[in-house]
């Protein structure tokens, strides 16, 4: 039995089974997502949504769903499944699936009577966008016709669409099927299938599809959709048809050899670590000649912070050094730009970001620790030093090395760290001054270059690198006298005499990282207040619930959910830092513990999106995924943790 895998009983339960989504990219930029029981209940779903760039920087929806109707003696039977408004749902084709898995490819095997058809989907990884489904009919004992109702929106995935007279409903014949273009702009979408299919043209817009989920968002929950008619074809025994939908005209004779060509080429889901290796996979994204990471699905773009911290864990942590550094050419592109001051010529966002350039140098410390320092200091030695001489300098608009050697940041007017939720533009967590993960990756990063340059510099490098030294000294005293407070854990920010006494996560890079100013005994009590207070079994809450302040449900409106988005939610990716700070305490004896830890989070990947790790977590029980079905730094949390526990205990 497939490692995802749900039976009859699960998919009839429509309470759990509509709340399963399933995600599919083509590292192009595309994708395809929607429900187990195929039932979009987001506005972001679709069978394939594209970026078009013609019109913006937004992924649009072309065709929304396909619906499968199995006819046998004149009944017809239809598999689909729709919300409409009202909570009412139509048709109530769940009820005919027998089993959904996901091996390499998602599989849906259905049974009407004598009738078991099997459904399987692949989105081609190419620079064309085309989706290919292919049924087969595995046994049947009399005449079968399969009938295909294509729902089309042509909208952008933060738009509606509704029953208008503008919509271009015509039609173009193609090679075995027909090309539609609602409107001008949008790129033409071709339907094809691979035998010939009969296409009875009859368009009607289909009023009122509802979607829950937008409506738990708090945002609008209804749109219509274009069906222009259907295709239908016989089906015998042990036949199989493949439907195509892409961008370009395909090679109808070809659509068969094209699928089984990618099936091939897939990874196997196959158990929690070939997950998140295949999810650490769709956050890639080719474009232009260059390698992004997307922040996470379905809505983030390549974001700077994001990346730097993300970048380890989805490519070092399982083995993939060759496309870290593919990331990091893009990547360096941007950080050139930034350091000269010049426009980003890439697509990353916010490089502007103060704490940009300290985890950019954490990240190229990852690289050292998998490769080697001499290696890591010819390959990005020069960009090291550059970064380091730019906060030296003070050349950062919003990153002030104090004469204490710590880094001052303004945070005051909008958020500057990653906990960035804002209303009306203000941030609802105004950390500013001295920041703790700012400073505790300054050393960390100050500490590296002193290392890497000691070891690898030339003389005038070895005299930076003394000088290093000296500054890491000074910052090492200072966070101490800064930072560490009476009751022994970390204050958040200070800001001249205020100090936030807030017990939050951020505290853990004071503790996990490689170099840390604190002797063993203090990131001990760090760590045990951190552990009692911010850990829960699906990541480490933003806040602790004795703070002031303290807001664990993400549910609401988008007011309601910025207000706790970072105030006592739980993230997964602060569990790799927590777990990295538990090994360097505890050593052998912590491994137990966290193989634990780990444990809860493998459950999570047959709720919310399958096969990932959702944005975040409500932080008290039962502990709901929420927002964003898949998150790159999630993951990458999660695989760096794996990856530290199976080297720890190796190296025992």
């Amino acid at each position: 039995m497939p490692y995802l895998h749900f039976d009859k009983t699960q998919m009839a339960n429509l309470q759990d089974s509509l709340f399963k989504e399933l995600l599919i990219t083509n590292r192009q930029g595309a994708y395809c997502s929607t429900t187990l029981v195929g039932c979009n209940i987001r506005k972001y779903h679709g069978l394939l949504v594209v970026p078009v760039p013609e019109i913006d920087d937004e992924n649009h929806v072309l065709l929304s769903a396909l619906d499968e109707t199995v006819i046998q003696h004149g009944a017809e039977f239809n598999l689909g499944l729709h919300r409409y408004q009202g909570g009412h749902y139509s048709p109530k084709g769940h009820k005919y699936i027998m089993s959904f898995d996901w091996d390499k490819v998602p599989t849906w095997t259905y049974r009407v009577g004598g009738v078991i058809l099997k459904k399987e989907i692949v989105f081609r990884r190419q620079k064309k966008f085309q989706i290919l489904i292919r049924y087969t009919l595995v046994d049947a004992h009399s005449k079968t016709l399969l009938r295909l109702k294509p729902m089309l929106s042509f909208r952008s995935v933060r738009a509606w669409t509704h029953a208008n007279n503008a919509a271009n409903t015509g039609f173009t014949p193609v090679d075995q099927g027909i090309s539609m273009r609602l409107y001008e702009g949008y790129p033409d979408l071709y339907m094809q299938t691979d035998r010939p299919c009969e296409f009875k043209y009859d368009p009607n817009w289909y009023l009122g599809l509802e979607y829950p989920k937008e409506a738990e968002r708090g945002y609008g929950d209804v749109e219509d959709a274009l069906v222009p008619g259907y295709f239908e074809t016989e089906l015998k025994k042990g036949e199989s048809i493949v439907f195509s939908a892409g961008t370009t005209e395909a090679d109808a004779k070809l659509l068969e050899i094209s699928m089984s060509g990618e099936m091939a080429t897939l990874d196997h889901h196959d158990s929690f670590v070939h997950c998140l290796v295949n999810a650490a996979h769709q956050f890639r994204v080719e474009k232009d000649g260059e390698l992004y990471m997307m922040a996470g699905f379905h809505w983030f773009k390549a974001r700077a912070r994001d990346t730097f911290m993300s970048l380890p864990g989805l490519t070092l942590s399982i083995g993939e050094r060759e496309r870290f550094e593919q990331y990091m050419d893009t990547a360096t592109k941007a950080l050139d730009d930034f350091l000269e001051r010049r426009d980003i010529s890439v697509d990353i966002y916010e490089m502007d970001q103060p704490d940009v350039l300290l985890w950019a140098m954490w990240c190229i410390q990852q690289y050292s620790k998998h490769v080697g320092r001499k290696e890591c200091y010819e390959k990005y030695g020069v960009l090291l030093k550059r970064i380091a001489q730019f906060i030296y300098d003070g050349k950062h608009e919003n990153l002030f090395m104090h004469s204490n050697g710590l880094l001052y940041t303004n945070g005051h007017d909008k958020p500057v760290t990653w906990m960035n939720s804002t209303i009306d533009g203000r941030p609802i967590v105004p950390r500013s001054g001295y920041i703790v993960e700012f400073n505790a990756l300054w050393y960390n990063d100050l500490c590296f270059i002193d290392q890497l340059l000691s070891e690898n510099g030339k003389t005038e490098e070895k005299n930076m690198a003394k000088k290093t030294k000296e500054l890491a000294e000074k910052v090492g005293k200072s966070f101490k006298d800064v930072f560490l407070n009476e009751y022994g854990y970390l204050f958040d920010f200070v800001d001249g005499q205020m100090a936030d006494w807030s017990v939050r996560p951020n505290q853990l890079l004071g503790i996990a990282l490689d170099f840390c100013p604190l002797d063993i005994h203090e990131r001990k009590r760090v760590l045990d207040i951190c552990t009692k207070e911010l850990v829960t079994p699906k990541g480490i809450r933003s806040l602790s619930p004795k703070s002031g302040g303290y807001n664990p449900l993400y549910t609401g409106s988008q007011t309601q959910r910025d207000l706790a988005y970072h105030q006592g939610t739980a993230w997964p990716w602060l569990t790799g830092f927590y777990l990295e700070a538990y090994l360097r305490v505890y050593k052998m004896s912590g491994v137990n513990y966290i193989e634990r830890q780990l444990i809860g989070f493998e459950e999570e990947l047959f709720y919310h999106s399958l096969g990932t790790i959702p944005e975040l977590f409500d932080g008290n029980p039962p502990f709901h995924g929420r927002g964003a079905v898949s998150l790159a730094m999630n993951v990458s949390g999660i695989l760096r943790a794996i990856r530290m526990l199976d080297k720890y205990q190796n190296n025992q």
